[in-house]
């Protein structure tokens, strides 16, 4: 007997006959708020993940002109946040971009501000263009130049703004709203003076915690998120070329560093991570899968990704979701350049709860992509 035909054997429906005894059953039984485990038990306990996320692709080309005309339709005052976010086909219902996590794209014009406010929701922010940007967390104000990750943590006040000298902005928000949904423990407060006061130097946090390794003296950070609100690009960037010339690649993904907070070298927020990689001139991975949920941007150069037997070919800017359990892997199309890709990712979630998987792709001669 396989252990398929066990299964349904024990807990599928395709042995179970639907006589009108059981059906009258599942009816008296459905008036209790109750059911037959074995009506269901394939669905919610499957031999391995399901995704209901499928593999998308958003080209930067095809939504810069729509994400601008934002600006022209509504104002960060009325909107609230304007974002133009990602749907996947298998998340409408919660409207994420893969798994549990939302995402989206942000503009603002020079001298527009956001309302300042704070909710039980993680975000991130990932700077694609424009100029004079800066966001202020809990009296912080941070600077933003381009592909330089931000922190805005569960619980603490934040506005965005652009300068009046800047020029238009965009970047990429990702947050956990879906999970904490599911959670049923979301919460949103707009700040009472509409707008959170600068209490320290600019940048203060990146130049206190982000000097290579270094902690201040007499330092205490107590806080369940990294004090490193901002990771400057240029110092990323660095790190990574760093770490690719004094070690082997990963064959599954490259030169791939964590975002981490310097205090714990834990995940930089309780649910929310995110990694930075880094594929070599002409470098094509073998193909994996593993439990959690990733949104990519391309930070730098081309190529393509083949996800469960689906090829997608990105350019700079271009966004593109991993599903839980999918097979995927990553080539540079690039003979003379690197290839540098952002992740955003539910890794915190997977791994402290002990969810962690991962396997490799058989003999590994890659995907025949379709």
């Amino acid at each position: 007997m396989t252990r398929e035909n066990h299964r349904e054997n024990v807990a599928g429906r395709a042995n179970v006959e639907d006589t009108p005894e059981l059906l009258a059953y599942y009816d008296e039984l459905d008036g209790f708020n109750t059911g037959a485990l074995w009506t269901v038990a394939n669905k919610i306990e499957p031999w391995e993940p399901k995704s209901a996320s499928v593999p998308v692709l958003w080209r930067y080309a095809d939504l810069r002109d729509k994400v601008l005309r934002s600006v022209d339709l509504v104002t960060p005052e009325k909107a609230g946040r304007r974002v133009i976010y990602f749907n996947n086909p298998g998340r409408t219902d919660v409207s994420a971009a893969v798994g549990w996590i939302y995402g989206g794209l942000q503009v603002m014009n020079p001298g527009e501000k956001a309302t300042a406010h704070r909710h039980s929701a993680s975000a991130i922010r990932f700077i694609m263009e424009g100029s004079g940007a800066y966001t202020v967390v809990d009296g912080h104000k941070m600077t933003l130049g381009r592909n330089d990750f931000v922190l805005t943590p569960n619980g603490t006040w934040h506005e965005h703004a652009v300068e009046e000298t800047g020029t238009p902005c965009i970047w990429q928000d990702g947050l956990d709203i879906p999970f904490v949904n599911a959670m049923e423990a979301n919460f949103f407060e707009v700040h009472p003076d509409l707008s959170e006061p600068v209490a320290y130097p600019v940048d203060d946090m990146t130049k206190t915690w982000g000097n290579a390794g270094l902690t201040p003296g007499g330092g205490a950070w107590d806080k369940g998120y990294s004090p490193m609100f901002k990771y400057e690009w240029d110092r990323t960037y660095d790190a990574l070329n760093a770490y690719a010339d004094a070690s082997d690649p990963s064959p599954f993904d490259g030169t791939l560093m964590e975002y981490v907070n310097p205090t714990t070298n834990g995940p930089v927020m309780k649910t929310l991570g995110a990694s930075m990689q880094r594929l070599a001139p002409g470098e094509a991975t073998k193909a994996h899968r593993h439990t959690g949920s990733y949104l990519y941007q391309v930070a730098k150069g081309s190529g393509h990704s083949i996800i469960n037997g689906q090829r997608f070919d990105w350019a700079e800017r271009d966004i593109f979701c991993v599903p839980s359990w999918a097979w995927h892997e990553h080539a540079n199309a690039s003979a003379s350049d690197d290839a540098v890709l952002f992740c955003l990712n539910d890794l915190p979630v997977i791994r402290a709860l002990g969810l962690y998987r991962e396997e490799a792709l058989g003999e590994n001669g890659g995907q025949q992509p379709t």
